[in-house]
């Protein structure tokens, strides 16, 4: 699979089918080689990978990422195998131990101890054989932030899935991934020259991520302290996070994240009035 450079992702609980269609055309018809969502509260992931890939042709759907909290490793080897035989390969299958609240609240699990877990996860999936086999391997990725999470990513898997992160974490991770691995960093971006706008919307944007602790630990891991993470986030976490300005701007920060060693930029494109839909405009200006 040729993943190319860059993609979009986008939080699709937000988006009605019709709206997730014109998602994937827009990305489809503007050359962007694969469009990324999450599983959170709304779609399941593999009904919406279906979904997705039905209403297009060449694009790569990524789930970015699936919760294996949500089912067991037969079901997501089952489901990875089923969209990729389905869309000729189109598929690429990102796990995830998410997060204590989406797990142990939302789903009523216990959490357990994250590298472990998705070690023995990625274990029993390695002894699921379906037939007839793939033509070509489908391509899984660990959401991955932490240290020993990159290094079983580059152990086990096809590469890393960070979010919420900044070229210098990209530059720690290549340097555990080595140099063959994918490396898919998320960054979210938005055009505004606006300083006061731009840090309001990427306030809004982060408002979610903030009190998660696997977030937390890492954003302290890479150089924020805590005051940073405090009352919605300082001017300088805000601007790590977001990406706003020019186009010149924009694409530097994505220049950086490649610079540092990501194969695979995945641009979240906010919306200056910060409606939950992603950004047209931002994507056509970045496309290409």
């Amino acid at each position: 699979m040729n993943l190319g450079q860059t993609g979009i992702f986008w939080f699709t609980d937000t988006l009605s089918p019709k709206q997730l269609i014109e998602l994937a055309l827009q990305a489809e018809d503007l050359g962007y080689s694969a469009l990324w969502y999450p599983e959170v509260f709304t779609y399941e992931c593999f009904a919406l990978g279906s979904f997705l890939l039905s209403h297009t042709t060449k694009l790569v759907i990524g789930s970015g990422i699936a919760n294996i909290y949500a089912r067991d490793p037969t079901a997501s080897k089952q489901g990875q195998y089923s969209l990729a035989r389905m869309s000729g390969g189109r598929f690429v299958l990102g796990l995830g131990v998410s997060h204590v609240p989406l797990v142990k609240d939302a789903r009523g699990h216990d959490y357990r101890r994250p590298v472990a877990t998705m070690r023995g996860y990625l274990d029993a999936m390695d002894q699921i054989h379906i037939q007839p086999a793939l033509d070509e391997r489908s391509p899984t990725i660990l959401a991955a932030l932490g240290p020993k999470m990159i290094e079983l990513a580059g152990q086990r898997t096809s590469g890393a899935f960070p979010y919420n992160t900044t070229p210098e974490h990209t530059e720690r991770a290549r340097g555990i991934l080595g140099p063959d691995k994918w490396l898919c960093v998320e960054q979210k971006v938005l055009f505004t020259k606006d300083t006061a706008k731009a840090r309001e919307v990427a306030r809004q944007a982060m408002a979610f991520y903030l009190p998660l602790t696997n977030y937390r630990a890492n954003w302290l891991r890479i150089g924020f302290t805590e005051d940073d993470l405090a009352n919605g986030g300082s001017d300088r976490f805000l601007d790590a996070m977001v990406a706003w300005g020019d186009e010149k701007a924009i694409r530097a920060r994505i220049k950086a994240h490649i610079d540092a060693g990501a194969s695979h930029v995945c641009i979240q494109p906010l919306r200056v009035d910060g409606q939950p839909v992603p950004d047209y405009d931002a994507m056509k200006t970045l496309a290409g």
